[in-house]
């Protein structure tokens, strides 16, 4: 298993040798490695037994480093950066030949952000070269919010957990890219659509795509677990299900059911998306044959989530 602690100069010192270390960030644990390195870049895919057409994301400490690694930073790339980061947004930036064609799938661009948590961010500004990092789980299963996740997933496959408590967010970065210089959204996650248009006003969307992905996580089946999730009404589904054989996943009904999981009492969109992820792993581990799981508002952070509980129900 993971040895996991707190120590950044042993990440430093396994990551400078080529191994991977699963880093902490506000949306997800991330399974880094050196970007640069085409070795170390293919450990990523084996670990996670991952599809090499899907690409990495890229994670550095500043701004000021992505001009090492990519071109022609669009004026609007800039602004977000200034007003996001460090932060749960990724930006697709043309790249320069020092990124790996393994790291963006071959495609001109590199998914680039610079995580908001203190740990990992202490990491980077000690590192000469970026670390590509996609979440540190099994190829297309639920994304860990927890050191345990992770050990629970990939402790046998890593040496180091740099463990930094559970993640604030709990679901992945959002992604826009800039193509014909016009701000599109490639994957929904822990930044507001809201927020990003009033930096650089409205957006278009290129979201839900079955295979050769233009951004990471933009597989169609995708964040899901091991058993059958079916998505919409819930109190309809179950009448198609003995109950014995259900878990449920809702946002704030109680169900009354043995194997239930309420993502958030209260209906804040914040506690639903920082509960998602661990929800689903629980559910996957009860003596259930199915999963029922509802929608969730569809404003803010509940965009985000209703994209991954669709990409996990896609698995049918």
């Amino acid at each position: 298993m993971a040895e996991v602690g707190k120590d950044i100069n042993k990440a430093k010192h396994l990551l400078e040798r080529g191994d991977l270390v699963a880093i902490p960030t506000e949306t997800v644990y991330g399974l880094a490695g050196n970007a640069l390195d085409i070795q170390a870049v293919t450990s990523i895919f084996k670990a996670k037994d991952r599809p090499e057409f899907d690409p990495l994301i890229v994670h550095v400490s500043s701004l000021e480093k992505v001009k090492r690694y990519c071109v022609g930073i669009p004026p609007k790339a800039n602004e977000l950066a200034e007003a996001f980061w460090p932060g749960p947004l990724t930006i697709l930036l043309e790249r320069k030949d020092v990124i790996p064609d393994l790291v963006t799938a071959g495609l001109p661009t590199v998914g680039i952000r610079c995580p908001n948590h203190p740990l990992t961010s202490q990491l980077l500004k000690t590192l000469d070269f970026p670390l590509a990092a996609p979440s540190a789980n099994p190829f297309g299963y639920v994304s860990p919010t927890t050191p345990q996740h992770v050990q629970d997933q990939l402790g046998e496959k890593i040496p180091y957990i740099l463990d930094g408590g559970r993640c604030e967010i709990g679901v992945e970065s959002t992604i826009v890219g800039f193509p014909d210089d016009a701000g599109t959204i490639y994957r929904l996650g822990g930044l507001d659509i809201e927020e990003i248009e009033k930096v650089i006003g409205k957006v278009n969307f290129q979201l839900n795509i079955s295979s050769n992905p233009r951004a990471p996580g933009q597989l169609q089946s995708h964040y899901a677990p091991g058993k059958k999730l079916y998505l919409g009404n819930i109190d309809e589904l179950l009448a198609k299900f003995r109950k014995e054989d259900v878990g449920i996943l809702s946002f704030q009904k109680d169900f009354h059911m043995k194997h239930q999981y309420i993502l958030s009492r209260n209906g804040s969109l914040e506690e639903a998306a920082q509960h998602l992820f661990s929800s689903l792993r629980m559910l996957d581990n009860e003596p259930v044959s199915v999963i029922l799981a509802e929608l969730v508002p569809d404003v803010g952070l509940g965009k985000a989530i209703n994209d991954r509980l669709r990409r996990a129900a896609g698995a049918r």
